[in-house]
Formats: structure tokens, sequence, C-alpha cells
């Protein structure tokens, strides 16, 4: 069987494509319900949160911070975090 949350991103596009009845979004809705509930989507999802490497994330930030395209919001969250990490 796929990842729960694998699973879960696909209810997901099913519930934002507009080609789909309301009958399979609304099990699709359940569905998601079902599987966040899952302890093991909780697990899975601990196990990334294991593997990012705090690095990458911070050039992630340092790139919202350059990005034109990104909210003041955003560019202050990635300051935000920034800052508390020590990262610049």
């Amino acid at each position: 069987m796929s990842l729960p949350t694998r699973q879960i991103g696909g209810h997901k596009a099913a519930i934002n494509n507009p080609h789909v009845s309301e009958e399979a979004k609304e099990h699709s809705r359940q569905a998601i319900e079902e599987l966040e509930a899952d302890p093991e989507t909780q697990e899975t999802r601990a196990g990334y949160e294991e593997d990012k490497d705090e690095v990458r994330q911070n050039a992630g930030y340092k790139a919202t911070l350059k990005n034109p395209n990104v909210s003041e919001e955003a560019k202050e969250h990635a300051q935000e975090i920034l800052e508390e990490r020590g990262a610049i």
C-alpha cells in the first residue's frame, strides 16, 4: 500500500479538480479525515521532519527573502526563522 501522506495528496488533488464530481469530492474529504487520524500518517510525517536538513531549509528561507513573487508576510516569517537559527 502507498504511504498515507501520498494518499492524502491524491485526495486533495481530487477535491481541487473541477472535473471530479461532488460525490467523489465528498468521498475524498472523508478519506482524508480517516487518514489524518491514522497513527501511521503521524509516524510518516514525524519521519519527514527528522530527515530534513537544516542547511537546506535555511537555503530555502534565504531564497524566500529574495523572491519578488513572495508576500511580505512570508518574507518576514523567513527572516524570523533565520534569525532564530542564527543563520543570518
